[in-house]
């Protein structure tokens, strides 16, 4: 039997993976992330499997074919960001500050997505229809960005007619012009000129005071 016909992954089949069997998957998406950013696509899936320190066999038991694996890696990685969003807002029913808290997750946003622009890159450049594959992946991201908004829109942190795809608009300006200026050693500065442009003039007026 080759590897191509083992029985379906778990997560295939709506069974709950193993604990080893979730830290397997986690090393060969991190692997393969690092490998696709850095080298392309046509990087073999038994090369993976290799720097991942895992068998070619559980390679292709969770992803069966290199289109899988495209897809598990890009919708991993924003769900580990929509993840980010959640906890902020799970912060702000603690008692946080909303402004705090969606400024925060913007200046992660924009971190985040222009150390994974490599990756994104490649995928693109390979046919793969990132729009397609992880529409449900960005709908919870999107949904998890609009709260943040929304509370710090109703704390009066953040102007009112600033909505999602604003927001999107600004962040995908930020990473390209954060990567064009790359080497001028001040990381970041973008997005905070983003921010600061964002803040209601009573915030804005309340973090000069502050400091």
């Amino acid at each position: 039997m080759t590897a191509m016909s083992e029985p379906a992954p778990a997560e295939a089949t709506g069974r709950p993976l193993r604990a080893d069997a979730r830290r397997n998957r986690a090393r060969v998406l991190e692997a393969a992330g690092e490998v696709f950013a850095a080298e392309g696509i046509a990087v073999p899936l038994d090369e993976i499997a290799r720097r991942a320190g895992v068998g070619a066999g559980t390679v292709y038991r969770h992803f069966p074919t290199k289109e899988a694996l495209f897809e598990a890696v890009v919708t991993d990685r924003i769900k580990a960001l929509t993840s980010v969003g959640r906890a902020a807002l799970a912060g702000i029913a603690a008692g946080g500050d909303p402004g705090e808290a969606f400024f925060g997750y913007l200046a992660v946003m924009v971190s985040d997505a222009g150390a994974k622009m490599d990756l994104a890159d490649a995928l693109v450049g390979a046919g793969v229809d990132l729009q397609r594959t992880t529409l449900a992946a960005a709908d919870d991201l999107r949904d998890a960005l609009g709260d943040l908004l929304a509370q710090a829109q109703s704390a009066q942190a953040v102007r009112t007619d600033v909505d999602v795809a604003d927001l999107h608009a600004l962040i995908g300006g930020a990473v390209a012009a954060e990567r064009a200026r790359q080497a001028d050693g001040r990381p970041g500065r973008l997005a905070q000129i983003i921010s600061d442009g964002l803040r209601t003039e009573r915030a804005t007026t309340g973090r000069t005071t502050a400091r």
